[in-house]
């Protein structure tokens, strides 16, 4: 049994270590516990997982967790349990299992090292996530198997219908300028200079991702000023399924430290990511996404969170409002060009 209940883009985090062990040990038959609404990601997923969606307002409090995990249990007569979330939730769940003598490993979140980066103390990276889960499943004696590239692939198509038809040598370029947090939230008005600039390419085609109405409502003022950009809200009723499909088919993404990061990781598509108050030293980096496609400002003040959800102590946000837009096209364009 694999748990997991935090949001949707530390769930994603998760889906490659997940499949690359499902499918090393296809003799096992794995079972993965997860938010209702984190479901619907798990895309052409291997024979041998199951994944439960779990309403969890009805299990909201620790004596919640203790029931949750007999009902678990109950229902799925599991032998062993990987906690792929390490949180306060998830260690109630990890100690009735283990009372019932079920075998137990835990993501280790390295709490200490992250105050250290917070406070200044440490000026390097903690292990990434996907190698700490990587030794979750070697702790239950499980095979890590081949590294997974995408979720996606010839056997594994989709064929949405919200995807279109990709003119020869044209370029789709997706942009996802959202995120739960303030620390991590690129301004949108510099964004939309971005967006006007890319918009100027000849051959570029823009899709827009974001959720929610504020979202949708600000996606929609950019989309009317351009003939070749697409918010994706705004497309016909389609599912994450759909998103992840259309991603698989754009050639880079803009995106934030946020949960489109590590969705766009799970279909291998190059990702140009802005980074505020949260670092990759943080080691919740996209799945193969590397360091030199990232844009940053190396301020000594950095990282000062590891969510973003802290208040700024100058008030300024400097470190995401001093990134120019010239810093991310460019990177952009590298991307492009190899």
């Amino acid at each position: 049994m694999f748990t997991g209940f935090a949001t949707l883009g530390n769930v994603a985090m998760t889906i490659p270590i997940v499949y690359q062990v499902c499918k090393a040990n296809p003799n096992i038959s794995f079972t993965l516990s997860t938010r209702k609404e984190n479901v619907e990601i798990f895309v052409s997923k291997p024979a041998n997982l199951t994944v439960v969606g779990v309403e969890m307002k009805k299990y909201r409090t620790f004596v919640g967790a203790i029931r949750l995990a007999k009902n678990l249990l109950l229902r799925y007569n599991f032998d062993a349990v990987a906690d792929l979330q390490g949180s306060a939730y998830t260690w109630c769940i990890d100690k009735y299992l283990a009372w019932k003598k079920l075998r137990v490993a835990t993501l280790d979140r390295c709490r200490k090292d992250c105050r250290k980066l917070t406070s200044g103390k440490l000026r390097q990276s903690i292990p990434p996530i996907q190698e700490r889960l990587c030794e979750v499943m070697t702790k239950l004696g499980l095979n890590h198997g081949d590294e997974l590239v995408t979720i996606l692939n010839d056997d594994a198509a989709i064929n949405s219908k919200i995807v279109p038809e990709k003119g020869e040598g044209e370029k789709w370029i997706a942009i996802a300028p959202f995120t739960n947090h303030k620390g991590k939230a690129y301004p949108i008005e510099q964004m939309q200079l971005i967006v006007t600039e890319l918009a100027r390419w000849d051959g570029t085609h823009i899709f827009l991702f974001g959720n929610g109405k504020n979202e949708r409502a600000i996606l929609d003022s950019i989309m009317r000023r351009y003939k070749n950009v697409t918010s994706v809200p705004h497309l016909d009723d389609h599912t994450m399924p759909d998103e992840l499909d259309l991603m698989h088919h754009c050639d880079v993404m803009i995106t934030l430290d946020s949960a489109n990061m590590h969705l766009a990781a799970l279909v291998s598509l190059p990702v140009v990511s802005v980074w505020g108050a949260t670092h990759p030293w943080c080691g919740e980096m996209g799945w193969h996404q590397a360091m030199r496609d990232t844009v940053q400002l190396d301020l000594d003040c950095r990282p000062c969170s590891m969510t973003g959800n802290k208040r700024c102590r100058y008030g300024d946000y400097h470190c995401l409002h001093d990134i120019s837009p010239e810093m991310i096209i460019k990177k952009v364009k590298r991307v492009l060009d190899r």
